[in-house]
């Protein structure tokens, strides 16, 4: 017969297996992969290799509890990666959202970030930039509905010279000068919008087979310009803080109201909004300040940056310039910041 003790002992050892496991099992459910679609048209998906160099830069870089997903499958580039995406050729973005086609896709593949090169078709079929953008409000509607802390990272689509279209190469223009106002004002704390620059630098000469497609530079490009900020959407993890400062109101000026919006490791964002406080309308402004703890702006919209060192001149664009007595506008930006993040105090002009 076993004795009292090695029963207890028995019964102990089961208990502490059974925490263990369980420990394992809950350990393991808390570490679900990220995941992440790539949105697009064959830009993205025919076959979108630029997606190939950023999944094995991440994995590579240590961002390995990740998964691309989206119900098309991978279409080659000669390496081992995650292939699945959302890259239709030939789509246009107005269709998708007008028919109702990515509440399925999203349904089907549970995104937590999205990676949007969308509206090359669109610009190509010549319909306006707000139409276009449009659509792509009923796309973040959707892209909300499903995980309400959606994290979307739209990009300025690449440039695009085809030999069929004179005209696409400025409209692709005119389209990329207002998605940064356009992300600004549907950004939100929750479900934040950021800008991805793939136009600049990128060369349709150099960097494309046919005034349109990426060859294999142009993949290194746009799979440079996504990685950042997808690595920031990684880690952006934590809880977003607001501050604010006011700068005192002179009398016939302009005020400019600072806020940080957001703050995560190594970056933040921000948003100022400028009122006119005289009596008469105002054609232009000037906002300033210095940044007491070396931050750097990496990306600003509804305006035009200049920055030298900590110091910060934001002029308006040429669509919110115009300010009629008590109107406001604002604009907005992300940076970077390393141990302490104080608040400037900006003026206006």
């Amino acid at each position: 017969m076993r004795s009292r003790t090695t029963i207890v002992s028995v019964v102990t050892a089961l208990v502490a297996l059974a925490a263990a496991v369980l420990f394992a099992a809950t350990a393991t459910a808390s570490a679900a992969p990220i995941k992440i679609m790539p949105l697009g048209d064959s830009i993205t998906g025919s076959p979108g290799c630029w997606r190939a160099l950023l999944w094995n830069r991440l994995q590579s870089t240590g961002h390995t509890n990740i998964d691309f997903v989206g119900t098309l499958p991978p279409q080659g580039c000669g390496v081992s990666y995650d292939g699945d995406n959302e890259g239709h050729g030939g789509y246009l973005a107005t269709n998708v959202a007008n028919q109702g086609l990515l509440p399925g896709w999203l349904s089907a593949t549970k995104p937590d970030i999205v990676l949007m090169h969308f509206g090359t078709n669109d610009v190509w079929s010549n319909i306006a930039p707000a139409t276009i953008l449009s659509a792509f409000t009923t796309l973040v509607g959707q892209m909300r509905a499903s995980n309400p802390n959606m994290k979307i990272l739209v990009a300025k689509i690449i440039p695009m010279n085809p030999s069929t279209c004179a005209d696409c190469a400025q409209r692709a223009v005119n389209f990329n000068n207002a998605i940064p106002a356009w992300a600004a004002a549907t950004s939100t704390l929750q479900s934040p919008i950021t800008v991805v620059d793939q136009w600049t630098g990128f060369s349709t000469s150099t960097d494309t087979y046919d005034g349109v497609h990426p060859n294999a530079a142009g993949d290194q490009k746009m799979s440079d310009k996504w990685y950042p900020a997808l690595v920031d959407a990684l880690g952006n993890t934590a809880t977003p803080t607001v501050t604010t400062t006011i700068t005192p109101p002179p009398p016939g000026g302009c005020t400019a109201t600072y806020k940080s919006t957001g703050q995560w490791q190594g970056g933040f964002q921000g948003e100022v909004t400028v009122t006119n406080t005289s009596s008469t309308p105002r054609s232009s402004w000037t906002v300033t300040w210095t940044f007491a703890d070396g931050q750097q702006i990496t990306q600003l919209w509804g305006g035009t940056l200049s920055a030298s060192g900590s110091s910060v001149t934001v002029r308006n664009a040429t669509w919110n310039g115009s300010l009629a007595p008590g109107a406001s506008t604002t604009f907005g930006f992300l940076a970077s910041w390393t141990g302490t993040n104080t608040a400037p105090t900006p003026t206006c002009s």
